[in-house]
């Protein structure tokens, strides 16, 4: 050997070697006894030589030289790998045999919870075989050994140990231990006893295992959100949350959509919650604060309240239910008449109330303001038997004794100040004894509910109401996973697959959750639409210092369950405002009754009248004096007097349909009796100014007189009269309506006003009916007037008849011997009209003294007509005789006696005589009249 050769690597094939060169080997060996001849590598392998150059390696190997032997492909060696020259001459380990092996894939020598072992120890190669075993608590599934074949194959699936015990979900929770609402302090152990009971079931989540990973919120936002990182970002994986506070959930919910998470709360009644478009994967079990709004609709409708006032403290969920509550008032026909808010000091909105005259308060704000408010009210005074407040059922029952630096009042006054008022609650603990999913009852759980709390008092342990919510909602839970599993199996896919970038699982736990209905220990467990629980509402009073339930009510079925236990302190439920009682006005029956005694007699003394006239009609006297028209005269004041009657006919007598017929009937009766007494009392005076005034026919006294011309006058005016009723009527008909007066308070500490009302008659266009502008003139009392103003051309007869009566004064005919006592009529028509229709305006209120001047001026007319027309015949025909005169003479020369001065010149001093006394008699109508207008 040259020790100056440069040093190589030499491989060397077993297939470069012939059957010469081994046997040079060989005698090389014997020659040279100090090294070793080369050996053989295994098959599919070769040999490494370090240190030599390719000429050295067909020599003897020195002593300590090693050989590495290396194989084809990705076959591994088996035995040894270097064989080492010994002094003697032989390599090292030749007892063992090296080869070059395929080897099979290293996964199957190791199994998750269990064992491998490997025959022969060693890489994992062709023939090796492997024995498999599991863990206690697993079970193998599938076979218990494999060997690795020629093609480095394995000759069986791997085998897995599949664990006896359940999978696990976990549920991320907030519960606030502390802070502004500590309801963990129950709901907490509640949910722990509903994990418990569901873990027991063999026939909900067989499979699984639900275990709760919690912490303290402290119902702070902030402390939530770093809490929220932690339950992300940290293992395990959360399938579900579980937050409380409604400030809290808000913050969850609106980021567990990121996460694909399903958020079910336990304690959160902020309505902002229910917008789906802000929260789409966000459900709960404590129904929303706009629950109580329709309970308390349905309040307001049972006590027939529709003015309702509002105060609220500024904070979302106050604001959205009293947005919620603005709407449902509204459909139902109810007003907010106050709106008051406030931020921390109520003084002001409370004064504000008090000002505006509330009376049904919904307040709105949480238990701390609650007592600043009260004690506002109670100075104020803005309690008692006029007022009802509505407040929220979830404060503590002795929230208006706890002692508060932040009020000056003392217990006494906060307790006079909130008796009486009204709470609604939703129902948290189902009143009915049932089992439901849990296999409990309401006051089963509240008893281990108590146990597990160690004796704790409820009323000093945040959450206590709200413990049954948060044992539902992990029901709710833990039976919308059961009913995933079915569905998720089908697809390929299983709950402990879930991971944040997971929609379908989220997809199916959404589905599930909104399909949920079962019977929990808060009651029917359902969800509406935005995840919201429709639950029972309960309706409290404070009675005496304590809450008394007076009914529930079903918001799912509009059901009203009332005891009827309500309490006021007042007899009856206080009304929304000060009561308005309208009263109708009706007429004095004892002045009626008068009235009409002596309308009737006035009627009678015209019937009088009429026979009087009708059966001396064939005396000369008489026949001067136009019988004809006085009988109409007779027969018009009869009608007039015949209107007094339903004059005083009002809604005392009759029904409001029958009301327009009574005003009709009056009309026409005063409208004919005008035409027919007045008419025929016109139409003489007219004829004498006509044919006795003019200066070329004051000469011939015996101008015939045409007695048709004289009727076809008072026809024509009736006509008019009754064509202009009958266009009246069809056109622009008479109806009701209702005059109302300032409303007076009654005598006594009663919350109401008495609001007079009077009926009237009236029709759209009654000022251009009546011919004048006379506007709230009384339309029932304006038809007595009917002689006076009723149609413009009426006002105008009246005046040419005055004016006519007067050019006549000093006429004397034959022919119409009485115009004299029929101008003292008109006047005396006239004035009267004249005193009565402005006193009746005035008057149109006051329906006694209205109707005493009306009735009164038609009957005064009426005597007083009468009395003209027809008592000084009667007069003279029972004192003279003369029927039997005139007749007697009538039939001898027909001629008439009364021809000479000297009779002539003492019927008329007669005459002026009993002229004199009547118009005394006017004079002392005239005076009653003024004082009794003055009595009015």
């Amino acid at each position: 050997m040259n020790g100056g050769s440069v040093s190589v690597n030499v491989l060397v094939l077993c297939e470069r070697y012939s059957l010469e060169s081994l046997i040079i080997f060989d005698y090389l060996h014997i020659f040279f006894s100090s090294g070793c001849a080369i050996i053989r590598p295994p098959r599919d392998g070769g040999i490494r030589y370090r240190g030599l150059t390719q000429e050295q390696v067909v020599q003897v190997l020195p002593v300590d030289y090693e050989i590495e032997y290396i194989c084809r492909g990705n076959r591994v060696i088996v035995g040894p790998k270097v064989r080492k020259c010994l002094p003697d001459g032989t390599w090292t380990d030749l007892n063992q045999r090296s080869k070059c092996l395929l080897p099979c894939a290293r996964v199957w020598t190791s199994l998750e919870n269990g064992r491998v072992t490997v025959h022969p120890p060693g890489p994992a190669v062709e023939g090796t075989i492997l024995h498999y075993s599991c863990l206690e608590g697993f079970i193998l599934v599938g076979r218990n050994s494999t060997q690795c074949t020629k093609l480095g194959k394995w000759d069986s699936p791997k085998p897995v140990c599949h664990c006896e015990c359940k999978k696990k979900l976990y549920i991320g929770a907030l519960f606030p231990m502390s802070g502004g609402w500590p309801g963990g302090q129950a709901c907490l152990p509640a949910a722990q006893m509903a994990l418990d009971l569901v873990n027991k079931r063999t026939d909900i989540l067989p499979d699984y295992e639900l275990e709760l990973i919690y912490y303290d919120s402290m119902c702070d936002p902030g402390e939530a959100t770093k809490l929220l990182y932690d339950l992300l970002y940290t293992e395990p994986i959360k399938i579900v949350l579980m937050p409380g506070c409604s400030s809290v959930s808000t913050l969850v919910a609106e980021a567990a959509r990121m996460w694909n998470l399903i958020v079910l709360s336990y304690g959160s009644s902020s309505p902002a919650l229910s917008n789906r478009q802000r929260f789409p994967t966000f459900f709960r079990t404590h129904p929303s604060a706009t629950l109580h709004n329709p309970t308390r609709v349905q309040l307001f409708q049972k006590w027939k309240w529709t003015k309702i006032a509002t105060i609220q403290q500024t904070t979302e969920v106050f604001t959205s239910t009293l947005d919620d509550l603005e709407q449902r008032v509204k459909e139902a026909g109810i007003e907010i008449s106050v709106r008051q808010s406030f931020l921390t000091d109520p003084a002001v909105a409370v004064k504000n109330l008090k000002r505006q005259d509330a009376r049904i308060i919904v307040g709105l704000f949480y238990e701390t303001e609650a007592r600043k408010v009260f004690c506002e009210v109670y100075k104020e005074k803005l309690y008692g038997k006029k007022y009802v407040w509505f407040l929220i059922g979830w404060y503590a029952d002795n929230w208006f004794k706890i002692k508060d630096p932040s009020i000056n009042c003392t217990v006494e006054q906060m307790t006079e100040a909130v008796e009486g008022h009204v709470t609604t609650e939703i129902v948290m603990l189902n009143p009915e004894t049932v089992r439901g999913a849990s296999n409990l009852t309401s006051q089963e759980f509240l008893a281990q509910l108590m146990s597990k709390l160690g004796g704790k008092n409820p009323e000093e342990t945040g959450g206590f109401q709200e413990a049954p919510l948060a044992y539902d909602a992990v029901w709710a839970l833990a039976l919308a996973l059961n009913k995933t599993v079915g569905p998720l199996k089908a697809k390929g896919r299983r709950l402990e697959d879930f991971n944040y970038n997971n929609k379908d699982i989220t997809a199916e736990i959404y589905r599930a959750l909104n399909t949920s209905s079962f019977e929990g220990v808060s009651g029917h467990v359902v969800f509406d639409a935005q995840g919201s629980r429709m639950a029972w509402t309960l309706i409290e009073q404070l009675q005496g210092g304590s809450y008394k339930k007076i009914g529930y009510f079903d918001m799912t079925k509009g059901n009203l369950s009332w005891y009827g236990n309500d309490r006021w302190i007042g007899s009856d439920p206080p009304a929304d405002q000060t009561v308005v009682i309208q009263k109708f006005r009706y007429l004095s029956q004892k002045l009626f009754v008068s009235v009409s005694v002596f309308a009737g007699l006035g009627i009678l003394m015209g019937i009088v009248c009429l026979t009087f006239n009708i059966y001396n009609s064939n005396v000369r006297y008489i026949q001067n004096s136009q019988p004809y028209l006085n009988n109409m005269t007779a027969v018009g004041c009869m009608m007039a007097l015949a209107a007094v009657f339903p004059l005083g006919i009002d809604g005392l007598h009759v029904r409001n349909s029958q009301f327009p017929v009574v005003c009709q009937f009056r009309l026409w009766l005063l409208g004919l009796g005008f035409s027919l007494a007045y008419g025929s009392m016109f139409t003489k005076i007219w004829w004498v100014h006509t044919v006795f005034t003019k200066k070329d026919e004051k000469k011939d006294k015996r101008k015939h007189l045409e007695p048709w011309k004289l009727y076809a006058t008072v026809g024509v005016l009736l006509v008019i009269d009754i064509l202009s009723l009958m266009i009246w009527q069809i056109v622009d008909p008479l109806h009701i309506t209702v005059e109302k007066f300032t409303k007076e308070a009654p005598k006594g500490d009663v919350d109401q006003l008495i609001e007079p009302l009077l009926q009237h008659c009236s029709s759209e266009k009654m000022n251009t009916w009546l011919g004048k502008n006379l506007s709230g003139f009384d339309t029932v009392f304006s038809v007595v007037c009917f002689w006076c103003v009723v149609y413009g051309y009426k006002g105008l007869l009246l005046l040419l008849g005055i004016f006519l009566a007067y050019e006549t004064k000093s006429v004397s005919t034959e022919k119409i011997n009485d115009h004299r006592a029929v101008g003292m009529a008109i006047y005396n028509v006239s004035v009267l009209c004249m005193i009565t229709a402005p006193v009746t305006m005035i008057l149109s209120s006051k329906q006694d003294a209205s109707f005493a001047f009306a009735s009164l001026a038609i009957i005064f007319s009426v005597y007083i007509t009468l009395v003209v027309l027809f008592v000084p015949k009667m007069r003279r025909l029972i004192t003279r005789g003369e029927w039997q005169s005139d007749q007697q003479e009538t039939m001898k020369t027909g001629s008439s006696t009364n021809n000479n001065d000297e009779e002539k010149s003492r019927q008329l001093e007669r005459e002026n005589k009993e002229l004199q006394k009547i118009i005394q008699e006017v004079l002392c109508h005239l005076h009653f009249v003024q004082h009794t207008v003055e009595d009015v």
